[in-house]
């Protein structure tokens, strides 16, 4: 590659392109779905627990067993077929809103079977990114992706917001539809062959989901940055699902300036992106996953004090701080899982991290339309966002604080 950049790797660019599209469809359907069953069909902050539950749900049901499936199957084909299964029951939702006929109970089962997809989709993804571009190259392309998906999280809400406002939620849903078809149109221009995984033999089912579990959890860095994001999403499921309501009902915000201020997050998370090299060529990797946790994601307290006028300010600078000590974290924390993960067992280490991290999701959904009934919604996003912020401490107490650079990959691990 020219000047040994991705920038001159046509596939990743096409990889780039279509998770360009993806991510913000995908940024306006998740401001754009809340806002249509809070706005619209007149949500319960309990019935809005119960939609991020079901968001999230797919990666508890089915991501241990997705893993397998991943290691077994041609990777970039298995994203082509998530893809367009979350673009037809996305578009379902529009149609079934100029018919008359939506319910809540329609909006729960498409993003109960989208969040399935997406299970398929992101382990499929995250486990054929090291074969596309190399292992040598996983930072800077973790860090593009990252970026693209900060970009798409200030776009997608704000466009969303306002959308809204001037189509109705429900024909907003259409552009998340949309964006999953672009993102099919550009990952069918990959030239790299998309090769099925070799396997001498096809074990049974329950050992191969064994030995990728055993490999997370027998590497204690990486139980520990594991600990670290399931603790920080339980408490984010918590936080998204009482955001919206919070503030429109709350704070008392319009959905276009709630789109807009959602998006502050990825403001922080473009420059986490931008300067995530930087950090880490300052702070050493390793050291980057614990140390840059301690330093923003305390950040977030700030947010519970929004109220109109310049204490809207108090949200922004929250979000903005803490969204970029995320995005940090994560392309170090995901930079270091691919890059000592033997290519057999990706899709198996993929799954299961996502499997323990992403399975908190769901639970702190019910947990935050529960507490939002019992102690309301500005004490719910306190418990939120307290939550969060002591996430960190996982990774400050692990043997990550004694490490400074990634360990050289390990060694194909015994059956």
């Amino acid at each position: 590659m020219r000047g040994d950049s991705l920038f001159f790797h046509p596939d990743f660019r096409r990889l780039w392109a279509g998770d360009a599209a993806s991510q913000v469809g995908s940024f306006v359907g998740t401001t754009a779905v809340p806002l249509l069953a809070a706005t619209t069909l007149a949500a319960s902050p309990f019935q809005m627990g119960l939609l991020t539950t079901a968001q999230t749900l797919g990666f508890l049901v089915i991501g241990l067993p997705a893993g397998v499936w991943v290691d077994r199957l041609r990777r970039r084909r298995l994203m082509l077929t998530a893809d367009l299964i979350r673009a037809a029951l996305l578009l379902s939702v529009p149609l079934a809103w100029w018919a008359g006929v939506l319910t809540l109970a329609q909006l729960l089962v498409v993003v109960l079977l989208t969040g399935i997809a997406t299970v398929f989709f992101d382990v499929a993804y995250q486990s054929y990114l090291p074969s596309l571009v190399g292992r040598e190259h996983l930072v800077e392309g973790n860090s593009k992706l990252q970026a693209t998906q900060s970009v798409a999280q200030v776009a997608g809400p704000s466009v969303a917001g306002w959308l809204v406002q001037l189509a109705g939620a429900a024909n907003t849903v259409l552009l998340t539809g949309l964006g999953y078809l672009s993102s099919v149109l550009c990952l069918l221009r990959i030239r790299t062959p998309d090769r099925l995984p070799e396997h001498a033999e096809r074990p049974r089912l329950l050992p191969q989901i064994a030995e990728g579990m055993r490999f997370v959890f027998t590497d204690a860095a990486l139980r520990a940055s594991v600990a670290c994001t399931a603790s920080a999403n339980l408490f984010g499921g918590v936080f998204t699902a009482v955001e919206v309501v919070f503030f429109t009902r709350t704070v008392g915000l319009s959905p276009g300036v709630v789109g807009t201020l959602l998006a502050a997050g990825g403001i922080g998370g473009i420059l986490g992106a931008l300067f995530s090299g930087a950090v880490i060529r300052k702070l050493g990797q390793m050291r980057a996953i614990w140390l840059v946790p301690l330093l923003t994601w305390p950040a977030q307290l700030l947010i519970p004090l929004t109220a109109p006028g310049w204490r809207i300010g108090l949200a922004v600078a929250g979000l903005v701080i803490a969204g970029f000590g995320f995005i940090v974290y994560n392309v170090c924390q995901v930079s270091y899982r691919q890059a000592i993960c033997p290519d057999r067992l990706l899709g198996r280490m993929n799954a299961s991290v996502r499997f323990v991290v992403w399975g908190t999701l769901p639970l702190g959904g019910l947990l935050g339309g529960a507490l939002g009934e019992l102690i309301g919604l500005r004490g719910t996003m306190w418990v939120a966002v307290a939550g969060e912020a002591a996430a960190g401490l996982w990774v400050a107490c692990s043997p990550l604080r004694r490490m400074r650079e990634l360990p050289k990959p390990a060694e194909e691990i015994a059956v």
